[in-house]
Order: C-alpha cells, then sequence, then structure tokens
C-alpha cells in the first residue's frame, strides 16, 4: 500500500525562517575524501539521510572507520582497503564514486542497489576503469568489479554527457592511482559541471591539483591531505523552501546561505532574477520574495539540472510560457525526471510537454486554478515529492504520492515543509 501526504495548503502568504540540512553532493565528496586522506578527518554539517547512510555503510564495508555522533563525522583510512559487498540503492554518488576507490582492494567488490539503480547509467565510469586495468562484469548495477595487478593506467576517454558523477568519481580517488589520470570527455556536451567544479575545489582543499585543459582533466599521482571540514547547507533541496515563500507571495529565509559556492543549487537566485522574484543575502541568510507577477522565461538548466522540478513548480504559477531546456540527461536520475514531470503537470490541468532536451510549460499566473483528478506520483523521486509539494501551496486537497521518497537526501522533509506551511 502506498503511503499517501495530503500535502498542506497555507491559509496565507508563507513567511519563515528554514534552515535545511547538510548537502548530499558535499557530504559524499568530503566521505570519500576522507576515506582516502592520510589520516581522520573531522566533518561537521554532514547530511544524515539515506544516501549519506548508503556511503558510510560502503566505505566501513570498504574498511574504512567512521564514527558518528549526529552530523559530525570522524574518517579514519584504512592501511588498506578490503574486497566488499557494497549496497548502492539509488544513490548515484555511491554507484559512480565507490567503485574506483573499490578497484584499489586489490581484491573483487560487488555492487548492488535498489531494483531502479539498474536503469541508471553507469557504463562510461565502468569503462574508464577498464581502461585504467579494471575488470567489470557489466554495464549496469548490479556488477562486479577488481583489479588484482592494479589500476596500471594512466589515460581515459570516456562519454560524460549522461552524467558529470562519471568524471568527478573517478577525479576523487585518481591522486591514489600509481599513474594518477588523464581523463578525455568525449561525447556532447557534460552536463553538471558545476559538480566537477566542487570536485575539484575539495581536492584542491587537501593539497591535490587537478589540472584542467577544455573537456581534459589531469591528476598526477600522491597524497590526499586529511582535512576538518564544515558541510555547507543543502542548496537544491533549500531552493523548495525559498520558492514557497515566492509562490506564495511570501518570504522564505534560508539560514547560512554561503556567499561563495560551487552548489548547483546556488543557480536558482538567477532563475529568481529571470521570472522576476527577488533575492537578498544578509548575515541572516538567503531570503527570497516576490510581490508581483512572475513571467515565463526561457531557462537553460544543464548547470543546475536537479533544479528542474522545482522550477518548474514556479513555472506552473508564472504567466506564459517557460521552457527548460539543457536537462535531457535527467531523463536517466532516478526515474525519467521529464516524462514524470510532464505527466503530473498534465494531470492536475497544467499543459506541459516534453522537448529533446527539456520540458515546455503554459504557467496559469498566480490566480489560476488546479485541479487534481488523482493522487499526484513521485516516482520514488525525492525530487518529485518536492514539486508536489509546491504544486500543493496553490492546489488544496492535493495527495503526494510516497513522500518518504525524500528520505534520500532529507528524511524530515515532510515535517519540516508541514511546520513551514502552517506557520507552527
Amino acid at each position: 500500500m502506498v503511503e499517501v501526504w495530503p500535502a498542506p495548503t497555507p491559509v496565507a502568504t508563507i513567511n519563515a525562517v528554514c534552515p535545511v540540512p547538510g548537502s548530499k553532493s558535499e557530504s559524499n565528496r568530503a566521505l570519500v575524501l576522507g576515506a582516502l586522506g592520510d589520516g581522520p578527518s573531522r566533518l561537521s554539517g554532514v547530511l544524515e539521510a539515506r544516501d549519506t547512510e548508503l556511503m558510510i555503510a560502503g566505505l566501513r564495508h570498504l574498511g574504512v572507520r567512521i564514527q558518528l555522533d549526529h552530523d559530525e563525522a570522524v574518517v579514519t583510512p584504512p592501511e588498506h582497503f578490503v574486497p566488499a559487498k557494497i549496497d548502492c540503492g539509488l544513490a548515484g554518488t555511491v554507484a559512480r564514486f565507490l567503485p574506483p576507490l573499490a578497484a584499489l582492494s586489490g581484491g573483487e567488490c560487488s555492487f548492488f542497489g535498489d531494483p531502479k539503480m539498474s536503469e541508471r547509467p553507469i557504463a562510461p565510469l565502468l569503462d574508464g576503469l577498464r581502461q585504467l586495468g579494471a575488470s567489470c562484469s557489466s554495464e549496469h548495477v548490479p556488477f562486479s568489479i577488481s583489479a588484482p595487478d592494479g589500476l596500471t593506467g594512466r589515460e581515459v576517454r570516456i562519454d560524460s554527457s549522461g552524467s558529470s558523477q562519471f568524471i568527478s568519481g573517478l577525479l576523487l580517488s585518481a591522486a591514489r592511482f600509481p599513474n594518477g589520470l588523464v581523463l578525455h570527455h568525449v561525447g556532447d556536451s557534460v552536463p553538471s559541471l558545476p559538480h566537477i567544479e566542487m570536485s575539484v575545489s575539495m581536492l584542491a582543499q587537501r593539497g591535490v591539483r587537478v589540472s584542467n585543459a577544455g573537456m581534459t582533466w589531469t591528476v598526477e599521482p600522491g597524497t590526499i591531505s586529511s582535512l576538518d571540514q564544515r558541510i555547507e547547507p543543502d542548496l537544491s533541496n533549500a531552493a523548495a523552501f525559498l520558492l514557497a515563500g515566492v509562490i506564495t507571495g511570501g518570504r522564505v529565509t534560508v539560514p547560512a546561505w554561503p556567499s561563495k559556492t560551487t552548489q548547483p543549487g546556488d543557480l536558482i537566485l538567477g532563475v529568481l532574477d529571470k521570472v522576476g522574484a527577488h533575492s537578498e543575502l544578509t548575515k541572516d541568510g538567503l531570503s527570497a520574495w516576490s510581490s508581483e507577477d512572475l513571467s515565463g522565461v526561457d531557462l537553460d538548466m544543464s548547470s543546475a539540472s536537479e533544479l528542474t522540478p522545482v522550477v518548474a513548480a514556479l513555472a506552473v504559477f508564472c504567466n506564459g510560457t517557460t521552457r527548460i531546456t539543457g536537462v535531457g540527461h535527467i531523463r536517466g536520475h532516478e526515474t525519467n525526471r521529464i516524462e514524470a514531470i510532464v505527466d503530473e503537470l498534465n494531470a492536475i490541468g497544467v499543459t506541459a510537454s516534453e522537448l529533446a532536451d527539456g520540458i515546455q510549460i503554459e504557467g496559469i499566473g498566480s490566480h489560476g486554478s488546479l485541479s487534481p483528478r488523482r493522487p499526484f506520483k513521485t516516482y520514488a523521486d525525492h525530487r518529485m515529492v518536492h514539486l508536489g509539494a509546491l504544486l500543493a501551496l496553490k492546489c488544496s486537497n492535493l495527495e503526494v504520492e510516497d513522500p518518504k521518497a525524500a528520505s534520500k537526501t532529507m528524511p524530515d522533509f515532510v515535517e519540516r515543509w508541514t511546520k513551514m506551511v502552517n506557520a507552527e
């Protein structure tokens, strides 16, 4: 029996201060780099959610010692990684960041996950590991990997147009490869480049220099230094809360928003500006609001495709047409997000259609009405839960299926959202 959540509709504008937990992207990168470091690393603000739990479990199976105290983690690397069986769940970061590290164990490591994980692309990463000297049993999850003679290669050519995580996964471990890494991307444009920039920046903080020339990244072999780090709030999750203020004509503030960041979620500020909303960064955090009608626009979201579902919700309440492009690769995310968004918007009376690399949405404006004809499906996708919650702000009686899918990156999303909407 699928759980159904009667997502709340506010009786007035939403005015709230909404802290959000740590970034999943930063948390899982920091955990991997801590495992590869030259000594213990202390991490604070680590996200407590399914994706990070899976990462921690996987690293522990590989021999890494991780001491946890709520959102504090002390990561102590092992003298040698050990062969392991690793559950990826539905976490792309686990499936794509741990195989290069696992190949350093010298034995056979197996990876498995949720049924939908087998549909998520991973073949280019495994091909890259083969070019380095590893053996891989499959082109998708489940698979096994081994490199008994070590990763003796250096130069790799892969097509990363399906996910920037293929590049990040190899870069994070590259300094520990005997001959380092020269990684060439061959293919269409790489999506979500800020995520690669995040990986490069976090490596630099640990003494690893990544040289970049066009679509080639080079890492020399060497030490990855241990580092104590405070994880930033998850700005992609925060975007949903900010948009609640904008959509209802109120004002929402997210504390501790960084003034400088590599998180793609920060690009929501440019979206707000383009549609006619406002934002302001102060010592209290990042505030977003709107006191006037919003306008549909053309948006290239290739650098922040994970924002597509919440931006689609914003587009519904704009006047005119919004075209979200540059996100064709999200058909291979937790679900086919383009198809899912279009189907669910059409189901509540919004005119939406698929584009080759995105979505076109005909907005209903701030005073339009929506009519749910069935529960809102979320397809086991945390970002679709966010979309349903935002639509419910102006669509009373909207029931959102499987709200626990949000636990992938925010286990208490429903509680936080309800508190904000009901001004509790």
